[in-house]
């Protein structure tokens, strides 16, 4: 008889496959959401400024409440914390979905609803990243993120284009309750999930938590540095790559040349979750930063017009340089930053991380007038590029090990 089927490694902690069964259903439905979203808001206002304001309405609460929502997963059991914040973003979409398949669309209520939801958001995101070393052992860290990587990019490839089918075939309403339901059964399965007993705050209050976690933060050399370094990358990436590129694209290769830039980006974000789960590497964070830098490199062969063949090779390139740093960065603050912190930590770097898109996205409009959209992709790809590899600069960044030497984190039963 053939060797039996082995699962992966840390698909054979019981805890974190239903925690990864959880994390693809809901990746799936979510991932179909903005294209239904904005077909669905266009469709029935037909205003992009509707679209605008509905979409705004759920990064702000998210931005207002990331850092006390990793007070609260630090503070409360961050399953119980995932199960709330999906109950309550499925009741938002559901209530969305509603909505518009009635045909009673509100500005003011589809607003409200991507309100709840990035309330959702706030108090989910940093419970994910913290939950993962309570659901595996420390040896298999890197794998278990680089298999929630793979969920994560092959449910972008997939999601949309079933948006797409169920948009031009029943309606975006349909996909948006999809998406409801999706967040419903992740937060049935994380209600199977125990955790074991660990260190928290529970005598500290959620704000003073936030506080404390500030005092935290700035005492992480290498965790400051590097977070500043990627509010600067996504700062240029959302002003460079998502707002100028479409438009230096529309002249040059078309939509659909645009379309399969994407796709093949997409594609090489999902390669890395892939190989990653394979490579080890001891020094995970040096190399994350130099694959960061890597992602400037299509912003390049745009700001000095370059072929299309070469566009189409350099944007696999950097998908695969932004998997590979997501995955690394994921796997470092989980070996180095005590699970009593680490959702805290995880706040900061997202709040960081996602104040930069709409500075990038105001920016990029006023300085491709003033200076040209090609010339500002330009720089901005140069500026990318430093900014990733500024932190190696530190011999905090460039000494951090994978694993870490002396770790004594007790391994989950």
């Amino acid at each position: 008889m053939g060797e039996r089927l082995r699962l992966p490694a840390p698909l054979r902690h019981r805890r974190f496959a239903v925690f990864c069964t959880g994390r693809l259903v809901s990746l799936l439905g979510s991932s179909m959401t903005p294209v239904a979203l904005s077909f669905a808001v266009l469709g029935s206002s037909r205003s992009a400024t509707d679209l605008g304001i509905v979409l705004t309405a759920g990064m702000v609460p998210m931005l207002a409440l990331v850092l006390v929502g990793g007070s609260v997963a630090d503070r409360f059991p961050r399953n119980r914390v995932l199960r709330l914040s999906n109950l309550g973003a499925g009741a938002a979409q559901l209530i969305a979905a509603a909505i518009l398949l009635t045909g009673h669309y509100s500005l003011p209520a589809i607003a409200a609803t991507e309100f709840l939801g990035g309330v959702c958001t706030a108090f989910t995101t940093p419970a994910l990243r913290g939950i993962v070393v309570q659901l595996v052992a420390a040896e298999h860290l890197r794998k278990a993120n680089s298999l929630l990587a793979t969920a994560r990019n092959g449910t972008k490839v997939g999601g949309p284009a079933l948006a797409g089918v169920l948009v031009a075939t029943t309606g975006g309403g349909w996909a948006i309750a999809a998406d409801g339901i999706s967040f419903l059964v992740a937060a049935l399965l994380y209600r199977t999930i125990t955790l074991p007993p660990t260190e928290s705050a529970h005598r500290e209050g959620v704000l003073h938590g936030v506080r404390t976690g500030w005092r935290e933060f700035r005492h992480i050399p290498w965790m400051w540095r590097v977070v500043t370094a990627f509010t600067v990358v996504n700062i240029v990436h959302s002003g460079g790559w998502l707002v100028l590129g479409p438009g230096i694209a529309q002249q040059t290769v078309g939509a659909a040349g645009w379309g399969v830039v994407l796709s093949v980006r997409a594609i090489g974000v999902l390669v890395a979750g892939l190989v990653m789960y394979r490579l080890a590497v001891h020094r995970l964070l040096r190399l994350g930063q130099i694959c960061a830098a890597v992602t400037a490199v299509p912003l390049l062969v745009l700001g000095l017009h370059g072929s299309y063949p070469l566009l189409l090779a350099a944007a696999p390139a950097a998908g695969a340089g932004l998997g590979v740093s997501g995955i690394a960065w994921d796997t470092t603050m989980q070996e180095n930053i005590p699970n009593h912190l680490l959702s805290r930590m995880a706040a900061f770097d997202d709040f960081g991380s996602y104040a930069g898109i709409p500075i990038g996205e105001l920016l990029a409009g006023p300085l491709g007038s003033a200076f040209g959209d090609r010339v500002v992709v330009l720089a901005g790809g140069v500026v990318l590029a430093l900014a990733a590899l500024a932190p190696l600069r530190s011999p905090a960044v460039r000494g951090m090990r994978h694993p870490p030497t002396g770790s004594n984190r007790p391994l989950p039963r």
